[in-house]
């Protein structure tokens, strides 16, 4: 007689594993691609086919000959010192008078808007029509040399352009109301209440500014800085409108263009330009290392 089979225990069916829960997509982030497509087509991209093409010479070679070209040739690695010698005095003068400027007008006042008006016209103007008015001010027969010879406060001729002179003041002219306008909005954000309580430790103004408006305004006045040298160190129509382009003036934004459009050598002209772009990018990553030696902390000491 056969044992009674048991029946088989019926298998459970298989679950699918639970869909695991979806972020749901924020719609709005699509609101930034247009500007990340401005970015690729306006920046990045120039950027990396300049850069490609630097390393395509036109007469051939090494992919390094361009490069070699602008480091032996007399006549244009000087320009990297030539140019540092416009951007950086233009960088100190421009941050270094903004500090007492935005400290004066940090308090409202009735004359807080007209001055501070007056301060940033010049960005409004440009840099050739400010050159233009520089050429009419203080050229060679310019308002300023006749009025100093009328008066016979200085008999010799007076050489404010065309040269280098000349240069560093339109840098400084067009230069100054951004840097003015970066350090005041740091000033002025800044608690006034630490000064007064420093005041009534017994700080004296110098103090009050030495050991706490200086610490806080480190990071402001190191971005300030870092922009006003970028964009003095890219100086080109006051170099050609007020200065020497063929003599002390002879910047390297001058020697891309010549190599651009008088050589028709475009590798060697974006060779150039990754130069002067390596050379800004080791200026401002030296200001940016030298801001932790006087400040570490938040970046700001706002009043919020």
């Amino acid at each position: 007689m056969n044992a009674p089979t048991t029946p088989a225990t019926p298998t459970p069916p298989t679950l699918s594993p639970p869909l695991l829960a979806r972020t749901p997509r924020d719609a709005k982030a699509w609101l930034v691609t247009p500007a990340l497509l401005f970015i690729v087509a306006l920046f990045i991209y120039p950027f990396a086919y300049g850069l490609a093409l630097s390393f395509r010479p036109m007469n051939g070679g090494s992919i390094w000959a361009n490069y070699l070209t602008f480091f032996t040739d007399t006549s244009m690695w000087p320009t990297i010192i030539v140019t540092l010698k416009l951007a950086v005095p233009a960088t100190l003068i421009n941050v270094g008078v903004s500090v007492p400027v935005a400290f004066a007008l940090r308090r409202y006042s009735r004359y807080q808007k007209i001055v501070t008006t007056l301060l940033v016209i010049p960005v409004t103007l440009g840099t050739v029509l400010i050159a233009d008015g520089m050429l009419t001010y203080f050229g060679p027969h310019g308002w300023l040399p006749q009025a100093l010879q009328a008066l016979h406060l200085y008999t010799r001729e007076v050489r404010l352009t065309h040269n280098f002179t000349g240069v560093l003041l339109s840098l400084i002219v067009s230069g100054f109301p951004f840097a003015f306008l970066l350090t005041l909005s740091y000033v002025t954000g800044i608690d006034p209440t630490l000064a007064s309580a420093a005041a009534t430790l017994g700080a004296s103004p110098w103090q009050q500014f030495r050991r706490i408006y200086f610490p806080l305004l480190v990071p402001g006045l190191t971005m300030a800085a870092c922009l006003s040298f970028v964009q003095a160190f890219s100086v080109f129509p006051s170099a050609v409108l007020l200065g020497a382009p063929a003599g002390p003036t002879r910047v390297m934004s001058i020697a891309a263009a010549e190599a651009a459009f008088e050589s028709y050598d475009y590798s060697l002209a974006s060779a150039i330009a990754m130069v002067m772009g390596f050379v800004q990018l080791l200026v401002v990553a030296a200001l940016l290392g030298a801001r932790r030696w006087f400040y570490r902390g938040p970046t700001s000491g706002g009043k919020g």
